[in-house]
């Protein structure tokens, strides 16, 4: 008699939407913003569905917050390309600009993603 071997695959996790907006986040500052926090709500009108997303990013030294600034200023104008999703607005909603007693940038982005149907 033959013995069975059961071989377990490990699970892939899929990347979700999400994680896809916020690794483009993060290559819209040239990596020099680190995400403290990502929150999703669902977000629906009569004819649309969708996500409003809010990330907080932290950039951390002179050289990443010269970069954040620009962040700042290429955001409402990014052409993100998420599969499946429409961008219909993408804004800076608060930003913490301290140099004492370290250098650093908190920036705060609110992004309404819509199910592109």
């Amino acid at each position: 008699m033959r013995a069975e071997t059961i071989v377990s695959v490990p699970r892939v996790r899929r990347r979700t939407i999400a994680d896809r907006l916020c690794d483009s986040v993060v290559a819209l500052a040239r990596h020099q913003g680190h995400i403290l926090s990502h929150k999703e709500i669902p977000w629906a009108s009569i004819t649309f569905a969708g996500a409003r997303h809010r990330i907080m990013l932290l950039f951390e030294g002179c050289p990443a917050i010269a970069t954040g600034e620009e962040f700042i200023d290429a955001l409402p104008e990014h052409e993100f390309t998420l599969p499946g999703q429409l961008v219909a607005e993408a804004q800076v909603v608060a930003v913490d600009h301290r140099l004492a007693p370290d250098a650093r940038l908190i920036v705060t982005v609110e992004i309404l993603l819509l199910d592109d149907a």
